[in-house]
């Protein structure tokens, strides 16, 4: 008799890997900006994910952009045509960018020819991206606090700035726009744990303005 192998005993294939990375990007920025005070902590409610009890947005505007963010990524991610997405803060007084939240993406295209999926357990990567949310989280013990921060964002949210580096021949939505990278001048980097589906690889790094005291 046939059996037929539970979900988390699946491998991996390039479009279930897509999706993975998306919605931990939907998880990641929503802890972000929870956790960098980017939106008031009661817009926000709390929902079981990888094991942990994370806050998400409760505002029907926000959730409706990332939520077309994460449907976004998920294309892209299948093509493997996009290689970074990073969260940026400014301050509300002078534009200057406070931190940058970058998560670089390595992609194996050779996933692309491949009809078998590749051998890892749903619970190995999200092990992985639970160690990745758990540091998000702790970097408010070493962050310097925000003040009147806040940022821009192509569609005029008016809450963060949201950059993704893709192919150049990519076709971009139409409420999307180029930017430039929004660097910090005088800044302080602190690496994060990486995840890996074995076909997406996402390295994470925080940058942040140095205190301008001694």
């Amino acid at each position: 008799m046939a059996k037929q192998l539970g979900r988390d005993q699946q491998g991996i294939t390039l479009r279930g890997s897509a999706e993975i990375v998306a919605e931990f990007f939907f998880y990641g920025i929503n802890s972000i900006l929870y956790q960098r005070g980017i939106y008031p902590p009661e817009t926000f409610t709390r929902v079981q994910k990888y094991g942990l009890t994370l806050l998400i947005t409760t505002d029907p505007e926000l959730k409706n952009y990332l939520n077309n963010v994460v449907e976004q990524m998920k294309e892209w991610l299948y093509k493997c045509s996009v290689q970074r997405l990073v969260v940026v803060i400014s301050s509300i007084e002078n534009n200057d960018v406070l931190e940058r939240w970058q998560f670089d993406i390595e992609c194996d295209r050779t996933a692309k020819d491949e009809s078998a999926p590749r051998e890892k357990t749903q619970k190995a990567i999200q092990d992985e991206i639970r160690s990745v949310i758990r540091q998000i989280t702790a970097t408010v013990t070493f962050l310097p606090l925000l003040e009147a921060a806040l940022c821009v964002i192509s569609e005029s949210l008016g809450a963060f700035d949201l950059l993704i580096y893709t192919d150049k021949d990519l076709a971009v939505p139409e409420k999307w726009e180029e930017s430039g990278p929004q660097f910090i001048a005088n800044s302080e980097e602190v690496c994060l744990r990486s995840f890996t589906t074995t076909i997406h690889k996402v390295n994470s790094t925080v940058a942040y303005k140095k205190d301008s005291f001694p």
